[in-house]
Parts: C-alpha cells; sequence; structure tokens
C-alpha cells in the first residue's frame, strides 16, 4: 500500500508538472513528497524524472511506470469506493475529453444537471480534436464518433450518429444539384483530413441491399468539422457532415441536404474506456447519464417543441 501511495504521488507530480503541486494537492509538505520519490526510485533502482527549466518530466521508466501504475492506483481507488458502497455518492475527479465541437454543443449542457446530482464530484474535460491515448493522458473516459478502431479500449454506444451530404443553397444554384453519387465526381466536394488520412471515400446505400462507393476531391481539405462546415455555408462545395453538427443550418435554411434519396451509412456515439477490471462509480454514473439523456433525442434529433407549437425537424428536401 505503501508503494501504491508512492505511485500515486508520482503520477499527480506528472499530471500537474511540479512536485510543489502535486504535494500541496495530496496536503504533504514538498520535502515529505520530495522524499517519497526519491524512496520509489531506490526501491525500483530507475530515475523516474527528469527536470527541464519549466517542468518535470518522466524518463522513459517513469512513462512505463506512469502507464501500467495509473491502472493500479485506479483499480485500488475503484476497489476502495465499491467497499464504501454508495455512502459517500459519486465523488472524485471525472477526467474526460471528446472533440471540441461535441463537447460544447452536447456534453456541456449537460454538466450543470450532472454536477448538481453529484455534489462530491469535479470533472476535468479536455476538448480536442484528435484522438489521444487514455492511459498515458490519465483520462477516465473518451466520447468518441464514428467507426472505432480495434483495440484494447472498451466502448459502449450511446447513440446514433446520423450523416449526410449538404451544401449551402447558393452553391446548388450556381452549380446545380447532383442527382446521383456519381455526378459528385464534377463538383466541389469539402474532405475532412482526420488521423487515419483523407476521408475522400464517400460511401452510399444504392436501394438495392448494396453500395455505391465515389472518390470526390475539391479546393478545401481540412481536419476539423468546423472547418468544413464554415465552406460549406460560404458555398465552396458539397459537406458529409454529422446531423448533430448541422443541424441548425438545416432547419434554419442556410445548408439543404444533398442526394437524400442515396442515405448515408449510420455511425456511432461512444464511451470509450480504459480496459480495467473496476470501473470507478463516478464513469459508470456519467456513462449511464449520458445514455439515458441521449436515449430518445440523440445528438442533432430535436427534442418537440413546446406543446401549442410546431415540432422542429430536419427539413424534407
Amino acid at each position: 500500500m505503501e508503494r501504491l501511495g508512492d505511485i500515486a504521488l508520482f503520477l499527480r507530480v506528472l499530471d500537474l508538472g511540479s512536485i510543489s503541486a502535486a504535494a500541496r494537492s495530496l496536503d504533504l509538505s514538498v520535502a515529505v513528497a520530495s522524499q517519497r520519490l526519491q524512496r520509489l526510485e531506490r526501491e525500483l533502482g530507475v530515475r523516474l524524472l527528469h527536470r527541464t527549466t519549466r517542468r518535470l518530466h518522466a524518463t522513459p521508466e517513469g512513462a512505463i511506470l506512469a502507464e501500467q501504475g495509473r491502472t493500479l492506483v485506479e483499480e485500488l481507488e475503484g476497489l476502495a469506493g465499491s467497499l464504501r458502497q454508495s455512502g459517500s455518492g459519486v465523488t472524485g475527479t471525472l477526467r474526460l475529453t471528446t472533440s471540441a465541437s461535441f463537447g460544447r454543443l452536447y456534453v456541456s449542457p449537460l454538466l450543470p444537471e450532472f454536477l448538481r446530482t453529484h455534489p462530491g464530484l469535479s470533472v476535468s474535460i479536455h476538448l480536442n480534436d484528435n484522438v489521444l491515448d487514455l492511459v498515458s493522458s490519465g483520462f477516465d473516459l473518451a466520447i468518441r464518433i464514428g467507426v472505432l478502431d480495434d483495440s484494447s479500449l472498451v466502448a459502449r454506444k450511446l447513440a446514433v450518429n446520423r450523416r449526410l451530404l449538404c451544401a449551402s443553397p447558393e452553391y446548388l444554384a450556381e452549380h446545380g444539384w447532383p442527382q446521383t453519387p456519381e455526378d459528385l465526381a464534377r463538383h466541389q466536394c469539402l474532405v475532412l483530413v482526420g488521423a487515419q488520412g483523407r476521408a475522400d471515400i464517400w460511401r452510399f446505400d444504392d436501394g438495392k441491399g448494396g453500395e455505391t462507393a465515389v472518390r470526390v476531391r475539391g479546393r478545401v481539405e481540412a481536419n476539423t468539422g468546423e472547418l468544413l462546415s464554415d465552406a460549406a455555408l460560404a458555398g465552396f462545395g458539397i459537406a458529409l457532415h454529422s446531423t448533430w453538427h448541422i443541424c441548425e443550418d438545416l432547419r434554419a435554411g442556410r445548408l439543404v441536404q444533398v442526394l437524400p434519396e442515396y442515405p448515408v451509412a449510420d455511425s456511432g456515439i461512444y464511451a470509450v474506456m480504459p480496459q480495467r477490471k473496476l470501473v470507478p462509480q463516478r464513469v459508470r454514473a456519467f456513462v449511464d447519464f449520458l445514455a439515458e439523456r441521449w436515449r430518445d433525442y440523440p445528438p442533432g434529433v430535436p427534442r418537440p417543441a413546446t406543446p401549442g407549437s410546431p415540432a422542429l425537424g430536419l427539413p424534407r428536401v
């Protein structure tokens, strides 16, 4: 237990960037924290930290300890929490990462309700469009959208991610409406470039149980959906977007659906967690909370209008 406590201190130093900050967060003196870190290095026989002018960084051996030791510490914390049962409720710090646009639009508005329900909980949220390593970065949870890569992570599907083609009325007035997926070859198409390369092959249901795949191109490529939706609104081409990202622009008529007769396959919105034997109660509670809120109205699907007013929905083309 003493060694696990020292490992937990080491992890806190990496998370906060200094021994003094870690000591304050654990209500220790800097001298005691330094002595415990030195003890851990002596017991393991390796140096775990090296200092730069501004921050402490893990050595290669320290990085290995951080990756594998974090799981041990969190499983011990989870076990202790389970043994305490629900007397203290959902507590601790929930460390979450998700994409910037989705987090701002769909996760942030739900946080006040969740935090009010669990007053002993804190949250640390990192919005980033890059896919981060959850274990080495110290995250409890990621909300990810799309097709997941095979990995050692555990995923739970929270909602359907519906997608469609869209463009501005001005673009379509100037360039015409495509009638089939093959027509996209003569149009300006806005291409997302991510960690897996250029997403320039768009796939459609052909209505006969098969699939039509079309390679597209255009003047604008970007690594974030926001830039592509901005380009579509400005009339620079046709975009393939999730409805959660552009539903307001569709309802307002700033964008219109293209090729509705050729649907694009849905993907998913997932809670992704490090594989561990004991999932912390704070993680289970938040995942269940999101699943409940998105069960009937997933992101991009509007809730019914108030009584006496017409319901809002995506425009039909």
